[in-house]
């Protein structure tokens, strides 16, 4: 997966990020351990002939056996269908030879069991392993939670994940009633028709009641991924959130984007990172050893577009001092050698002379268009009303009278690249439904999924957001283990423990990449959410927005953030000879220490990479015009944790840590902004531009004072006075007409309970015969 793909559409996970693993007691040595060998078929079942040689037909019937064989009470014989349908779901890795035949069979299987049905009976089952409540209690009495008490959920939630992401990914050789059935399922997923709410609810409420203790044996993450890819199926991934973004954007007869956001931040070219305090230093000492030989340390160019080399740049080692913050934040005394970019050579002859056309050619402007807000065109007015004039005429943006040439000018520009969001023109008609409710009428409510997701998340919407802030503490690396903490490796620990070293290294890997897998899951997962929530209504994403502020989202990425992070991104905690489906096609390689210890030849962990760019967008997200949040980011000092994720060259990574640094630089001080100029220089290059934004000044900064309540509150009053108007059932209670025909009252038909007519008897002896009633009180004038 590329890694541009991969952070802006939500791709397909790689294999052996977790699919198809319920058998093993230990996924990644499952090939060792037996347990992902073919399962004995019921014993209806023939297994004269493989698989792959029955007719479509044959393979039906088959299939329709395993339906009705799951409906028996024998628990054990139950486990033993699901495992012969994860096994078709997995491809019938026993009677293929190659790996592409394995995928092939697996997408067709799966297409095979979602029309026979299989999703529905599972998803039966799957309640009712969450109801039971006998295994949920012994669960908690257990000291230690291991592999073998969630074996059938572990195989129900494969079976599942693999039907979801199978059908989920388009191919250009799809049959057409495959396509049909992706359209049908996706509409099911998305739909209130499992219990009366879309199925990813259901897993939301596994993943509240395994935070709450009271269910300590759910595997979570295959839940979490799960939950993740049935949400990215119904709702739709980044490329087609664009397009809707640019449909709805139409709806509102509003103008084009100026670019598509996807595309630039791919054709974006990573920078090298800015020199670090302890690279200085070196760099200082090597100086000083061999001035005479003038051999220093040439430091690749921090952030220059082209990387061009400076022999000389040295010199002027002065100006790049690092803000003492720095040295102090917790980042290792030692700098590990892949923090670095610094090479040690002689000095470069000089260059010889060259036409002027074999320059460097720039490139042509900034990557991204200008926007401005009508806010900001309405404040500079103001300001230009107040100096020229002496006085301001509100909102009016076109009157121009008494104001002098250039500021005509200003306007005209700032006019060019006026930018009116969606959410905007949302805000401003919730305004007009509040304050005309009668006049306008009924707002008209498109049942769209994300829709029907946020009306079904809404009741229990901070709990959701708590618990998984939960699982994404316990799964950072910096995370310390607390004995009050939730235990998210009851699906990954054998029931007994490691004796030998090769086998406690592998069941150290095994920890590090699921716990990397929960953060990636989560990550994701709630950046999908925020910008579909966001695209759907403003107030939508603000409410999910506050739940994670207040539940301290914040602090948590900046923790998560806060350790060497390229040690992280080039983590190595996978083993490529176990990965599915490579572990069951090819012969098996013996395993030793050594072997585990040099890890696969990747340079990069992608899904790390992944989950750190979520995280970033995330933050951006949350601060994002709001003045509290982003003194957050000053108070807790997040400057130099930021600034040390600038190490990792990837473009789309080194763009929102340049945001995030950009909205917090006119709050941290001349001297940081003076020390720090190769980064200033990074955010005007890559960032987009606000034409009036004063951020790398501020001078406005007194005028703003920060009141992180007052600001937090009013949001929230407008949030809840939207959800009252628009998901309220007893809305609007004093514009109801009042009924005063005592026919019709009396004719209205009142729900009563199922077991009202066992005691109707006594209820009229008690609440009218023994009540005695004052008849002479109705003829009185009151």
């Amino acid at each position: 997966v590329r890694v541009g793909g991969a952070s802006q559409r939500m791709g397909p996970l790689r294999h052996g990020d977790g699919g198809g693993d319920g058998l093993s007691p230990c996924r990644r040595h499952a090939r060792q351990a037996g347990y992902l060998q073919p399962p004995d078929f019921p014993n209806n079942l023939t297994r004269d002939r493989r698989w792959i040689e029955l007719t479509v037909e044959e393979q039906r019937s088959y299939v329709m056996r395993l339906l009705d064989a799951l409906e028996v009470t024998d628990r054990d014989k139950r486990l033993k269908v699901a495992r012969a349908i994860l096994y078709l779901a997995q491809g019938v890795f026993d009677d293929c030879d190659t790996e592409v035949d394995v995928l092939h069979w697996s997408r067709h299987n799966v297409f095979l069991l979602y029309d026979m049905g299989i999703f529905t009976a599972l998803l039966e089952l799957l309640s009712m392993e969450i109801d039971n409540n006998q295994a949920c209690s012994s669960a908690v009495r257990k000291p230690a939670i291991s592999l073998a008490d969630s074996t059938e959920l572990r195989v129900l939630l494969s079976i599942m994940y693999l039907i979801v992401e199978t059908i989920r990914v388009q191919t250009e050789d799809d049959r057409p009633e495959w396509r049909a059935s992706r359209e049908v399922f996706k509409n099911e997923l998305g739909s209130p028709l499992y219990n009366g709410e879309p199925f990813a609810l259901l897993l939301f409420t596994m993943v509240t009641k395994f935070c709450s203790m009271n269910a300590p044996h759910f595997p979570m993450k295959k839940v979490l991924l799960l939950l993740w890819k049935t949400i990215l199926f119904t709702v739709g991934g980044f490329q087609e959130l664009q397009e809707m973004k640019v449909r709805g954007r139409e709806r509102l007869n509003l103008p084009p984007l100026p670019e598509d956001s996807i595309k630039v931040v791919r054709a974006m070219r990573a920078a090298s990172p800015p020199a670090s305090a302890m690279e200085l230093i070196e760099q200082q000492q090597q100086q000083k050893r061999g001035r005479r030989s003038r051999r220093p340390l040439v430091k690749q160019d921090s952030l220059d577009t082209y990387n061009e080399r400076d022999p000389f740049k040295n010199d002027d080692a002065r100006d790049e001092e690092e803000d003492p913050e720095d040295t102090d934040s917790g980042i290792e005394g030692e700098v590990d050698p892949l923090d670095r970019d610094v090479i040690i050579q002689p000095p470069p002859p000089p260059p010889p002379l060259r036409p002027p056309t074999e320059r460097v050619n720039f490139p042509k402007g900034l990557p991204w268009a200008p926007k401005v807000r009508e806010k900001d065109i309405e404040h500079f007015l103001e300001t230009s009303r107040n100096k020229f004039i002496g006085f301001t005429l509100g909102n009016d943006t076109d009157t121009l009278v008494g104001l002098p040439r250039p500021i005509h000018e200003s306007v005209k520009t700032l006019k060019q690249h006026k930018y009116v969001s969606i959410a905007e023109v949302q805000i401003k008609k919730e305004d007009e439904l509040q304050q005309c409710p009668m006049s306008l009428g009924e707002e008209e409510v498109a049942e769209t999924p994300t829709e029907m997701l946020y009306l079904g998340m809404l009741p229990n919407l901070s709990q959701y957001v708590i618990a998984l802030l939960k699982l994404l503490l316990a799964a950072a690396p910096t995370s310390k283990a607390k004995t009050d903490s939730i235990n998210i490796l009851a699906d990954v620990l054998p029931e007994e423990m490691p004796i030998t070293v090769l086998q406690s290294m592998k069941l150290g890997i095994d920890v590090n990449r699921h716990k990397e897998i929960i953060v990636k899951a989560i990550s994701a997962l709630l950046l999908l959410l925020l910008k579909h929530f966001k695209l759907n209504h403003i107030y939508q994403f603000e409410i999910v927005s506050q739940h994670l502020v207040f539940a301290n989202c914040i602090p948590l990425i900046l923790k998560f953030f806060n350790q060497n992070i390229m040690s992280y991104i080039s983590a190595k905690n996978s083993i490529c000879v176990l990965d599915f489906p490579h572990c069951v096609v090819h012969e098996m390689p013996e395993l030793t220490a050594e072997s585990l210890e040099a890890g696969d030849s990747n340079q990069f962990c992608w899904r790390n990479l992944f989950s750190c760019i979520n995280l970033l967008r995330i933050l951006n997200k949350l601060t994002k015009w709001k003045h509290s949040r982003t003194m957050m980011l000053v108070v807790f000092k997040s400057a130099p944790i930021l600034k040390r994720a600038l190490k990792v060259k990837q473009a789309m990574m080194q763009l929102y840590v340049l945001k995030l640094l950009k909205i917090q630089t006119k709050y941290l001080g001349r001297q940081w902004r003076k020390s720090n100029m190769k980064t200033m220089s990074a955010i005007y290059q890559k960032v987009r531009h606000r034409l009036n934004d004063d951020w790398a000044y501020g001078n406005d900064i007194d005028a703003r004072p920060w009141d992180f309540q007052a600001e937090e509150c009013a949001l929230r009053e407008s949030i809840e006075k939207f959800n009252s108007r628009r998901y309220d059932r007893n809305k609007n209670g004093d514009f109801v007409p009042v009924d005063n025909c005592l026919q019709s009252v009396l004719g209205q038909r009142v729900e009563l309970p199922e077991d009202f007519h066992y005691s109707y008897e006594m209820w009229l002896e008690r609440e009218v015969f023994s009540q005695p009633i004052q008849w002479e009180g109705l003829l009185q004038n009151p």
